[in-house]
């Protein structure tokens, strides 16, 4: 008999709404002070309750998403985390003495069951949306189903990149009668195909909620570009250049416009987990990362902080500090136009290698750097861009990824002796057939 441990990952508790859920469903007993899932999802949801569920599933997005982006950084060595709260960032994550990845250890779970557990609170949103008879327009009630398949979709991707061929569940609308697992391709292709519905849905379509992300035109383009990093992943260029032209891009704007994570202080909200004290929080650059910084790049010195004397422990010693997040309420980028610039000049390389240097010397005069004079055959431009990426890009979890995805995994440096690169995470012990 198979068994699946996976339902109680999607039982969660949405920001702003009362939600009564167990792991072990006892008999019906509704609950007193408010609507339950299964009232709100079947059409009891009012028009404030559906509000209430689009702020919570933006802040379930946020929850234990620095396991994510501290475990991906880790892995592809952007960082080191020195602060000995735990040997396994040094041990574990760095494959210390060729050791692999714990199935049922919390570098593992934690960032999985997080991600699922956004993916169900859209899920909760979507069918609420569609069985409500709340007094929406079509353009309103598209704009709630738009929001939730796209950040839906969002979620998967990030277990998705951290899964690669273990493969993700990308049909898991039913709690009881999940889909099966997809390997990495097959995984691409369902995203993209939530993507698609979701940037249909939100063609002229209206928020009747305030959203962190911005307005339902901002959320579209926000699709559009998580929808070219799918393809991006897949490899299809002449997809992305198209997607990325329905997106904010402007090699001469803001490189830092965008969509982000948001924070702060008070009731409902939190501070950002990745904010690192200046001098204290013991994370730090890698040394190729310091080695490899050309001199001026504004890139560098405005992520980092360098230390009079080095953090160490483990066999491992850096001293320059981790600081790309100016405070604790500070937000966390998820998609900046400076991402999307380098994205357009890669999907150009083999295509316009022209229009891929231009792309590639607005982002660097952005950070106060001569554009690139070398050579501008296709493998040159790639190892340039790699270098942009990773200094544009330093913690926003992709160096790993790009390594990965371009057949580089052996090129990221081993720290001690017998360490390895982790090519993908465990499936959780809990997520089994």
């Amino acid at each position: 008999m198979k068994k699946i441990h996976i339902k109680p990952l999607f039982v969660a508790l949405l920001t702003g709404v009362l939600l009564s859920f167990s792991a072990c469903q006892l008999d019906d007993i509704p609950n007193p002070n408010a609507p339950d899932q299964i009232n709100l999802e079947n059409g009891g949801a009012t028009l404030n309750d559906l509000r209430l569920l689009a702020s919570g599933l933006e802040a379930v997005l946020r929850v234990d998403m620095e396991f994510h982006f501290w475990t991906t950084s880790i892995v592809g060595r952007e960082y080191w985390d020195l602060r000995n709260t735990d040997p396994r960032y040094t041990g574990e994550l760095l494959g210390k003495g060729g050791g692999g990845l714990d199935d049922n250890g919390f570098l593992t779970t934690r960032s999985y069951a997080a991600r699922y557990r956004a993916v169900r609170s859209a899920w909760v949103q979507i069918h609420a949306t569609q069985n409500s008879s709340a007094s929406l327009s079509t353009a309103q009630r598209n704009g709630l189903l738009g929001h939730a398949r796209t950040l839906l979709a969002y979620s998967l991707l990030l277990e998705c990149n951290r899964q690669y061929q273990n493969g993700i569940r990308t049909n898991v609308e039913d709690p009881d009668n999940l889909g099966p697992f997809e390997n990495y391709d097959a995984a691409l292709r369902s995203i993209r195909a939530i993507l698609d519905q979701g940037n249909t849905e939100l063609t002229g379509a209206e928020f009747v909620f305030s959203s962190t992300l911005g307005n339902a035109a901002r959320v579209k383009q926000f699709n559009r570009a998580i929808a070219a990093r799918v393809e991006m992943y897949k490899g299809d260029a002449a997809a992305m250049r198209s997607l990325l032209q329905e997106t904010w891009m402007d090699p001469d704007g803001n490189m830092n416009e965008g969509v982000y994570y948001v924070f702060g202080a008070g009731g409902n909200n939190r501070f950002n987990p990745l904010f690192n004290v200046p001098l204290q929080t013991q994370y730090v650059a890698h040394p190729t990362f310091v080695a490899a910084a050309e001199p001026g790049d504004t890139r560098f010195s405005s992520k980092t902080t360098q230390l009079s004397a080095p953090f160490a422990t483990d066999d491992l010693s850096g001293d320059v500090q981790v600081t790309m997040i100016a405070s604790n309420t500070s937000p966390f980028p998820i998609v900046r136009n400076e991402e999307l610039v380098l994205m357009w000049a890669e999907a150009n390389i083999g295509f316009n290698n022209n229009e891929a240097v231009t792309a590639i010397n607005k982002v660097r005069a952005a950070a106060g750097l001569s554009g690139y004079s070398g050579p501008t055959d296709d493998a040159s431009l790639v190892n340039q861009l790699l270098h942009e990426r990773r200094y544009s890009l330093f913690g926003e979890g992709h160096r790993w990824i790009d390594m990965r995805r371009l057949g580089r995994l052996n090129q990221i440096p081993i720290d001690r002796p017998g360490d390895v690169v982790h090519q993908q995470f465990p499936r959780p012990v809990f997520d089994v057939d």
